[in-house]
């Protein structure tokens, strides 16, 4: 199914919880000199201008970066990443940054990124938001079979992120199960998944997959704009997070209560969890 296209749900909470997260262990992959690869399974179109048509028919953003804008307050966190975000405006919020254009912002010379895009459109866009960079690649493919072909990098060391659609029910269970074939061929890679959460059922049944897999130190971090609800919407989204940065828990400790406070309803909530021990 190629029906998604996330132009109506940029800058979101669920966008900035997972873009965050991102921003937090690409910076950490940059401490060290040693090139690494990014890749991204389903990239989308890379950069969204907020005042299109498909962002103000939803409106989403003014839940999410929309509240952060005029952020006053000292978490350095939000604050690198509203400055990451801005980095790209001007004096108003018009654009935002998908996750390509969030790595690009760390990647450097010696360091490659991988994206996917299936969708015709996205995929056009995506080409023109990262053709200024040889080091950017993009594949008109697959983003869970892409995967499989990347790992092990030539560099050794990499960063996952798998942020699939959900567009149809077995892309809960596929994106672990790629995630967990892929890390038997490259233990070492950090591998994020981003999850909605409509039907918690299915996150469950994510993390109980996770945690028998026999996979070692996986984090989630999850931020809920509302109670869990039998209604049909998503009421939360998380990043589970394998070979996490030993800075995130702490940093995550931090970030997520101020997020609920920002961004959630009064019966909102927020998970900070070692689901499974080094």
């Amino acid at each position: 199914m190629l029906s998604y296209r996330h132009s109506f749900h940029a800058g979101n909470p669920a966008d900035i919880i997972k873009h965050l997260v991102l921003a937090q262990v690409l910076e950490y992959m940059t401490k060290k000199d040693k090139p690494f690869d990014y890749i991204d399974t389903h990239s989308g179109a890379g950069f969204f201008e907020l005042a299109g048509a498909d962002s103000q028919k939803t409106q989403e953003y003014l839940d999410g970066i929309g509240k952060l804008w005029h952020y006053q307050g000292q978490n350095q966190a939000i604050l690198d990443f509203v400055e990451l975000v801005k980095d790209m405006n001007e004096a108003s919020l018009a654009f935002y940054p998908g996750s390509p254009k969030v790595a690009e912002q760390f990647l450097r010379r010696q360091d490659k990124g991988w994206f996917f895009e299936l969708h015709p459109q996205d995929l056009a866009l995506l080409e023109k938001n990262t053709q200024h960079k040889k080091s950017l690649r993009v594949k008109g493919e697959d983003g869970f079979k892409g995967l499989q072909g990347l790992v092990p990098p030539t560099s050794r060391r990499a960063c996952v992120l798998m942020d699939p659609p959900y567009e149809i029910k077995t892309d809960y269970q596929h994106a672990v199960k790629m995630i967990i074939k892929a890390h038997k061929k490259f233990n070492s890679g950090t591998y994020m998944i981003w999850y909605p959460v409509v039907d918690r059922e299915r996150i469950d049944l994510m993390e109980q997959t996770l945690k028998e897999s026999g996979i070692r130190n996986i984090q989630l971090f999850e931020l809920a704009t509302s109670a869990d609800t039998d209604v049909h919407g998503m009421t939360a989204s998380g990043m589970m997070v394998i070979n996490p940065p030993w800075t995130l828990k702490k940093t995550m400790d931090d970030v997520l209560p101020e997020l609920v406070d920002l961004l959630s309803d009064e019966d909102g909530f927020f998970r900070s969890e070692q689901l499974v021990d080094e």
